[in-house]
């Protein structure tokens, strides 16, 4: 049985449509009613019962899903083990972070694998925590970086870096002699906070929790949806915020921007691989974490602490 088509129909059933499968394999939708009626021909059977509204697997299809999947897996496995023989490193990555990732700490890797893997074609899409576990269950990237430990069966995550997270105002927006704030500081102070969905977000509404204290109890005056717009705010004295240490080094290093510890209070967050569960990475894929991982073991980076790999989070 042809490869494609077998991809085809996987796409099929698991979506139950045959425009949303086309989206997934970046085809269109007369190549993918090609490919189901020619392995109907071929398997002598009818595979999906097709409405107006919606596609319904037959008792065939059924019965072949359970097959295709793993014929597909050690196809997938095989093509992978030829490549490492041969030592060819080229092909499609397409890679899913969220904000803080995307922005702030990916490019360094992006730039040292790029010059070391040059025929490696790569397309990054930066969304939030989210919005990328959304894009990699409907297979539209090969693998995620958030900074959410979103629970879905479908998904499995691995730590690799640990982020502190930070209040941060402009240098004149306290007193000179402003050194720790307290939580009661905290409650009265114009906050400018990022989009419910977020990494960012979600690590300062959990540790909020843990305080007994939630975002409904603090000053919040804004909600932005991307950290490069807080720090515009925040430098222009309309409030303060708590966002990454690793996304305001430039402009500490400027004197834009200044950080405050809050009494009583941090706020860590990991980073994450997140992978499809069940699902054979690339060759390219799996050299691009590699190298990640060889990386981050190297040396720290935007002063981040590496994390050991194994502790996997379903």
């Amino acid at each position: 049985m042809n490869y494609d088509r077998l991809k085809t129909f996987i796409a099929v059933a698991e979506k139950k449509s045959f425009s949303e499968a086309a989206k997934i394999l970046y085809v269109t939708q007369p190549t993918i009613t090609s490919q189901i009626k020619a392995l109907e021909e071929e398997l002598n059977t009818k595979l999906f019962e097709r409405t107006t509204k919606k596609v319904e697997m037959t008792q065939s299809a059924h019965i072949l899903l359970k097959y295709v999947r793993e014929i597909v897996r050690l196809t997938d496995s095989a093509q992978k083990e030829i490549l490492q023989n041969e030592n060819t490193v080229d092909g499609n990555l397409s890679i899913g972070c969220s904000l803080t990732i995307g922005e702030y700490i990916l490019p360094e890797f992006l730039r040292k694998f790029i010059d070391s893997y040059p025929l490696v074609q790569l397309s990054v899409k930066i969304a939030n925590s989210s919005e990328v576990v959304a894009k990699l269950k409907d297979q539209l990237i090969d693998v995620g970086l958030i900074e959410t430990p979103i629970e879905d069966p479908q998904i499995v995550l691995e730590p690799i870096l640990e982020d502190e997270l930070i209040l941060i105002a402009a240098p004149a927006y306290f007193s000179t002699n402003e050194v720790n704030i307290s939580l009661d500081q905290l409650k009265k102070l114009p906050l400018i906070v990022r989009e419910e969905g977020s990494g960012t977000r979600a690590v300062v509404d959990n540790y909020l929790t843990q305080s007994r204290l939630s975002v409904d109890d603090l000053n919040v005056v804004m909600e932005l949806g991307s950290t490069e717009s807080i720090k515009a705010a925040v430098e222009s004295g309309l409030g303060v915020s708590i966002i990454s240490k690793s996304a305001i080094k430039k402009e500490e290093r400027l004197k834009l921007l200044k950080t405050y510890p809050i009494d009583d209070i941090s706020f860590y967050r990991s980073f994450y691989i997140a992978s499809r569960k069940d699902h054979i990475l690339t060759s390219t894929t799996e050299l691009f974490l590699e190298e990640l991982l060889s990386i981050v073991q190297e040396k720290e980076v935007c002063n981040l602490v590496h994390l050991p790999i194994g502790n996997i989070v379903q």
